[in-house]
């Protein structure tokens, strides 16, 4: 297992024990996890904090050239918005956990020159799959449907 997505599944049971919606994200730069997040929409009454938008926001400002150089992990393939945030600051590589479960503008994404490792991890599709039999509604309020 690699130790970056380690990190983000890590994360995500973290959103998942506090109540939140079990994603979770890292964002490592030179072998070094800069930034961690999961999901707080639940938690925190946010429209906006996925847990990519909530790994970037703890990170904090840093340089554009730092974020050319920077992997994003994510336990789940990031939505619209948080796809858009990869693009709006040049991260040329995520690698997804699983995409089965959701599976967000990828080919898109791929379009602008953003490499997409999709990883298939049985852990993250579990942790999404039992969330999802036990909290439908929730689930489809964070994909917006």
């Amino acid at each position: 297992m690699d130790k970056f997505l380690q990190a983000a599944i890590d994360e995500a049971k973290k959103g998942l024990a506090a109540g939140g919606i079990p994603i979770g994200s890292v964002l490592v730069i030179d072998g070094e996890i800069l930034g961690r997040g999961h999901n707080q929409r639940v938690q925190k009454g946010s429209t906006v904090l996925h847990a990519e938008m909530d790994c970037l926001e703890n990170t904090g400002r840093i340089k554009a050239a730092d974020y050319k150089r920077a992997t994003l992990y994510s336990t789940l393939s990031p939505c619209d918005m948080c796809s858009g945030t990869v693009l709006l600051y040049g991260i040329p590589k995520v690698v997804i956990g699983e995409n089965k479960t959701f599976c967000g503008p990828e080919e898109y994404v791929k379009s602008r020159g953003v490499q997409l490792d999709v990883v298939d991890d049985p852990e993250c599709y579990q942790l999404m799959q039992s969330f999802i039999q036990t909290n439908p509604e929730l689930w489809n309020e964070d994909i917006g449907e």
